[in-house]
């Protein structure tokens, strides 16, 4: 079974069940700008602008929001548009960069992350002629120029724990958080599920740290920067005898990956994307649970050029919304049969046999 995404291609119109490509990491940087953050801005061919504001984490979190930004080249290289970027330092700019975009007349404003929910959707509603788009999180009421992108983690992240189930040497896998906010809790809800569905399929008794799905309580980093308590946390999970950790935590996973590489055989799950193409830790990423973010971002952008829909796209394994990540240097270690079993459980995910249930769905 090979999990490798396909390269962005062709723009297609986003539905709720409409196809995803995969993403393609450029690897730019945002230039200094001001205000609130740091912007940029491209010089497309015609007159309609796509803006994106970006979480405390910032564009180069080699996660979430870098995937948000690379979906604006593309649209930028694609469509012909033009695209203004503004990074957010704190919590505090979140509400004077959404309206500082709003006052420069984009014709499309995407906001990365839940927790620019509050000022995306006061936005939203005091300038109901322009289009807005939040992703990972819905707004705070259904809205006519506001379309939630959202992705259902929880079906690739079972596949993540039980593949990190069959490949642990201890018996004890981990994960934890940035905060405890559903686009992270649904990636801890997956991740649980495979464990305990490989503890049922083989009489085992593999434990994970960090995470109390019933309870809905766990580890949180406490925010989505500090690394090095990521790096804290991830210490503590390995002298507790985890050997693999799945990070939900953005650039915060670096210091948990900064952790694992110091501690011989310790493995790390990426999330949101392909981490062993996006960090300096290749070597101990076992595999990702990738969101297909930035084609989504672009696939937004063009329907908000044509015909826009408040319609929410869910990016699931059906439509390669989501997905594992290939399993790189570690794909001679993982046993053919456990390959097998993965691709079969994916496969009843996708046509509906297996449901895997998170609270936290969208």
């Amino acid at each position: 079974m090979k999990f490798a995404a396909l390269t962005a291609a062709a723009t297609l119109a986003l539905s709720a069940c409409g196809d995803a490509p995969e993403e393609e990491d450029s690897g730019n940087n945002a230039d200094a700008g001001s205000d609130g953050g740091e912007s940029t801005e491209g010089s497309g061919a015609g007159d309609f602008t796509a803006c994106m504001v970006s979480d405390s984490g910032g564009f180069d979190d080699q996660s979430f929001n870098q995937s948000g930004r690379i979906g604006m080249e593309n649209a930028e290289a694609d469509l012909g548009v033009e695209t203004v970027l503004v990074e957010s330092q704190s919590d505090a700019d979140y509400v004077t960069n959404v309206n500082g975009l709003v006052q420069q007349g984009c014709g499309l404003t995407i906001g990365v992350g839940f927790l620019l929910q509050e000022s995306m959707t006061a936005a939203a509603q005091e300038n109901p002629d322009t289009h807005f788009a939040l992703i990972d999180s819905t707004f705070s009421e259904e809205l006519d120029n506001g379309k939630p992108i959202l992705f259902n983690t929880a079906e690739a992240s079972f596949l993540a724990g039980y593949l990190s189930a069959g490949m642990t040497e201890t018996g004890t896998v981990a994960t934890f958080g940035g905060l405890q906010i559903p686009s992270v809790s649904i990636f801890m809800d997956g991740y649980v599920d495979g464990v305990n569905k490989y503890n049922e399929d083989n009489g085992t008794d593999v434990k994970v740290l960090g995470w109390d799905k019933e309870a809905q309580n766990g580890s949180f980093s406490g925010d989505f920067e500090n690394q090095s308590q990521g790096q804290t946390l991830t210490e503590q999970f390995i002298a507790q005898g985890a050997d693999i950790v799945m990070p939900v935590a953005g650039p915060v996973g670096l210091g948990a990956a900064a952790a694992a590489q110091g501690s011989d055989g310790v493995k790390i799950v990426w999330v949101d994307s392909d981490g062993y193409e996006t960090t300096e830790y290749g070597d101990i990423m076992l595999t990702s649970v990738v969101k297909q973010i930035a084609p989504a971002v672009e696939d937004t952008i063009a329907a908000s050029m044509e015909d826009f829909t408040n319609e929410p796209y869910v990016g699931t394994l059906e439509n390669e919304g989501v997905g594992l990540a290939p399993f790189h240097d570690f794909d001679g270690d993982v046993p053919q049969e456990l390959k097998d079993q993965i691709a079969d459980y994916q496969e009843q995910i996708i046509s509906g046999e297996l449901v895997i249930e998170s609270p936290n769905a969208p």
